[in-house]
């Protein structure tokens, strides 16, 4: 790992918190995720399942967490098996978790090597009588392969058919949705070195440059602040790409006069960002393409605005749709009529405004929340509306991270980087 050690207090926090929900006399187990392989020899970047990390900080491959809260022996209430280290595995790959390492990252004293879990897992299932698997239920998921929590929980079933099964999806959904604030210092980490990326970009970018070039001066900046890279897919999109909303080609070249929609974002120590700016190619906004910038900056700066604990998702999406026929009206891309004759389940501003405004971020770019729920503080959402126009030829999104305050005024993580059209302009003219 990159990022810096992150103190253990979090996971003791975040274990604790779980445990406190568990139904008596059960056992929640968590596994890590596969090293996918892509042909040959060749596998693809490790990158450690959430809820495990969430819950122990253990970042290595072939990791699994056992927690027992009301085990007979207080060492098993909390236990953590790794891969046994040796000399051989130190000088092929590096060096993996000793016994006193997993401890000092995770906080949990009980370390065990892999190679017992199977036995230590049958003597803690017999003491038990409910066990929870860590099943996805996120509303995007869209999982083909099978994982290794699947092989994990079809063989449990096979050899413990009398106990009873949960679910630790509903705990963890409520728990990772509200923020500790280790999490959103993390999250700030991961926003400020998204902030580095997009300024070097602004000092790079110029008609004739391609997407990718872009996306490359990103990747550097970012590695070299110690970030794990991009958090999800980059979208680079130049003049009619950024109509196409996920667009991610990013092999065209950039033309004078023509926009750039970049979404973006840092992820470190596993925290994602997730940010969207639009700038222009040659330096300078045309006066139509300011007008619609201005009324993506309002709808943005109007819907940050009511990310204060007690708001309801739906109704904020509704609101904000508001916001945006207002700004389509003024701009001159809807008439009164339109609104008058909109299908209610597609209102006329979607044309222009097809996709949501906000959604959960933290430790997954589409974070597990609630949201049927009213929104809570510490709750970090992003806000990114959008104008799209293909018969002008651009398309304009603006994003930020912003996180709910008790007090009722959200605090922006991305609040430094660059987002009135005056200093982007200035920025990119130095």
């Amino acid at each position: 790992m990159k990022y810096d050690p992150i103190d253990p207090k979090l996971f003791i926090h975040n274990r604790k918190n779980f445990m406190a929900q568990m139904k008596p006399k059960s056992i929640a187990v968590f596994n890590s995720n596969d090293i996918f392989t892509t042909g040959a020899d060749s596998t693809l970047p490790f990158t450690q399942a959430r809820n495990i990390f969430y819950l122990s900080g253990a970042d290595q491959e072939n990791t699994i967490l056992v927690l027992f809260p009301d085990a007979p022996d207080p060492k098993d209430r909390e236990i953590l098996f790794v891969t046994e280290t040796n000399d051989h595995i130190a000088v092929w790959e590096g060096a993996k978790f000793t016994k006193e390492k997993a401890t000092e990252i995770t906080g949990i004293q009980q370390i065990q090597w892999l190679k017992d879990f199977d036995k230590k897992f049958f003597e803690l299932m017999t003491q038990s009588e409910t066990i929870y698997f860590d099943t996805n239920e996120h509303y995007r998921q869209s999982v083909v392969l099978e994982t290794r929590e699947d092989r994990f929980i079809k063989k449990t079933k096979e050899q413990f058919p009398a106990h009873n099964y949960a679910k630790s999806a509903p705990i963890l959904q409520r728990l990772r949705s509200v923020k500790h604030q280790l999490e959103i210092d993390l999250m700030q980490t991961a926003c400020d070195i998204t902030n580095a990326g997009f300024r070097r970009v602004l000092g790079f970018l110029e008609p004739g440059k391609m997407e990718y070039e872009v996306e490359a001066e990103f990747l550097h900046e970012f590695i070299r602040k110690r970030s794990d890279g991009f958090a999800y897919t980059p979208i680079i999109a130049s003049g009619n790409n950024a109509n196409v909303l996920h667009y991610i080609e990013n092999n065209k070249e950039c033309k004078d006069g023509d926009l750039m929609l970049i979404d973006a974002g840092a992820s470190y120590a596993n925290y994602a960002s997730d940010m969207t700016r639009t700038i222009p190619v040659n330096g300078r906004f045309t006066d139509r393409q300011k007008q619609v910038y201005n009324a993506v900056l309002r709808v943005k700066n109007e819907a940050t605005k009511m990310l204060v604990p007690g708001t309801m998702w739906k109704e904020y999406h509704v609101e904000v749709g508001k916001l945006m026929t207002a700004q389509l009206l003024e701009l001159g891309l809807l008439d009164k009529a339109d609104v008058q004759n909109e299908d209610p389940d597609w209102p006329a501003y979607k044309k222009y405004f097809m996709h949501g405004t906000s959604h959960h971020i933290g430790l997954d770019t589409h974070d597990y929340g609630i949201l049927w729920e009213p929104m809570q503080a510490n709750n970090v959402f992003t806000v990114e509306p959008g104008i799209y126009i293909p018969e002008e030829g651009f398309g304009i999104r603006l994003e930020d991270d912003v996180v709910i305050q008790e007090n009722g005024v959200p605090f922006n993580l991305m609040r430094d980087i660059p987002i009135e059209i005056e200093e982007i302009e200035e920025l990119m003219n130095q």
